[in-house]
């Protein structure tokens, strides 16, 4: 009987949107097929079809500021939406007649084996979309086997998270502008275990998030009751700067530039990857710097307005490393053909951050673990429709960048 009203409350709407009758109403035309158009919300993680059926249902679960928080880009937008766009600028060159009977999505990178290239970006203010936060994200990482990336303004103690996903997780740096209290976040990954350090370089020039603060505007909601302060404001309750203890202040002198990754690399025995690369002269200036990886990342969207897609930027990043570190790329993956996509173009692994955010705040964990499972089965599927067994076989070749083509 649901099925069938929503059905006919569709059907209802858009008669209305398409009826002359709405001139002599004070309404939007657009308001009428906007509601026509709302989507049937999925009722259990396992119903979902794609990523992409948990973002309405997070986002009538969430906050308006919340869900604000979690879909903004910077300035209009644009780069969120170039980020999904920049896929189909690539096409695939299928093989046929190949034994993929067998197929291992399994990848090393850093001293590490995981199960699959897909990888849980580091995001901030988790609680802000789920009472569990992190630690929800982090046993969808454990039962799943996947790579989980703590960020800094985690709503959630890098001690309750390692203790959630069973081993040492990731961790992003925001530095400070206090070297003592940089060092301190450091440390305490450190002593977690913590084998791999992440520097955020990508928002170093700030960012303008408009539909980030128009959604604050908008929420008249009292957030004590989840959290302290609203996401993205500097106060929400985020353990790795709230706990930072008194020490005598070492104030930096301006922003870091390519000397603070020789501060970072020689103050901890943890590997160093930088994230925000995007260019071919900043991948190897990373390399002669002695980064032990590179990120492609524009923060989804959420760093500067380049309206340049992460996956336009691997090829170039990836011919500068040339094999001599790995290379992540994160920022509008939600298929997995965009994630062959990037491992043909020379990627490494991919991140992902938004769509696993939509199961945390559709279904907690259970969420999560759908999203990850989901995309597991639509890579496996697109490495047996191409005929790569393993991730060693996606090679340049199977991809045909259009902008290539004769008369393009």
């Amino acid at each position: 009987m649901a099925a069938v009203t929503a059905t006919t409350r569709r059907a209802f709407l858009s008669f209305l949107a398409a009826s002359p009758l709405l001139a002599y109403l004070d309404l939007p035309r657009d308001w009428f097929t906007a509601l026509a158009q709302e989507p049937d919300l999925i009722k259990a993680a396992k119903d979902a079809l794609d990523v992409f059926d948990f973002e309405p249902v997070a986002r009538k679960n969430l906050l308006p500021a919340h869900w604000g928080y979690l879909e903004t880009g910077t300035d209009d937008d644009g780069t969120v939406r170039a980020n999904r766009e920049g896929f189909d600028r690539y096409q695939l060159r299928v093989r046929r007649l190949v034994d993929t009977s067998k197929v291992d999505m399994s990848v090393r990178m850093l001293g590490a084996r995981w199960d699959t290239p897909i990888l849980l970006c580091p995001c901030g203010s988790h609680k802000a979309f789920h009472p569990e936060g992190e630690s929800a994200v982090a046993r969808a990482a454990k039962a799943k086997k996947h790579l989980f990336v703590l960020a800094t303004p985690a709503t959630t103690s890098i001690e309750d998270v390692t203790a959630a996903r069973g081993e040492p997780v990731w961790f992003q740096l925001y530095q400070r502008n206090d070297w003592n209290q940089t060092r301190q976040m450091i440390k305490r990954a450190e002593a977690t275990g913590s084998p791999v350090l992440v520097h955020t370089i990508d928002l170093l020039g700030g960012s303008n998030r408009e539909t980030n603060v128009r959604a604050q505007r908008r929420d008249t909601a009292e957030c004590s009751g989840c959290h302290t302060g609203r996401p993205g404001t500097g106060n929400s309750g985020q353990p790795m700067t709230a706990e930072l203890k008194p020490a005598p202040p070492a104030p930096e002198v301006g922003p870091p530039t390519w000397d603070y990754v020789k501060r970072l690399k020689d103050a901890t025995p943890m590997k160093l990857v930088l994230k925000g690369i995007v260019t071919r002269e900043d991948a190897e200036i990373a390399l002669q710097h002695g980064v032990d990886g590179v990120w492609v990342s524009n923060h989804g969207g959420r760093a500067e307005n380049s309206m340049r897609s992460t996956i336009e930027c691997v090829p170039e990043v990836a011919a500068a490393v040339a094999g001599r570190a790995p290379v992540i790329v994160d920022s509008g993956f939600r298929r997995g053909t965009d994630i062959f996509k990037a491992l043909a173009l020379g990627a490494t692994t991919i991140g992902i951050g938004r769509p696993y955010l939509w199961g945390l705040g559709a279904f907690g964990q259970e969420g999560v673990e759908a999203v990850v499972d989901i995309l597991r089965r639509e890579l496996q599927m697109v490495m047996r429709q191409a005929g790569t067994t393993d991730l060693a076989k996606i090679a340049r070749a199977y991809v045909v960048d259009r902008r290539a083509q004769p008369g393009s």
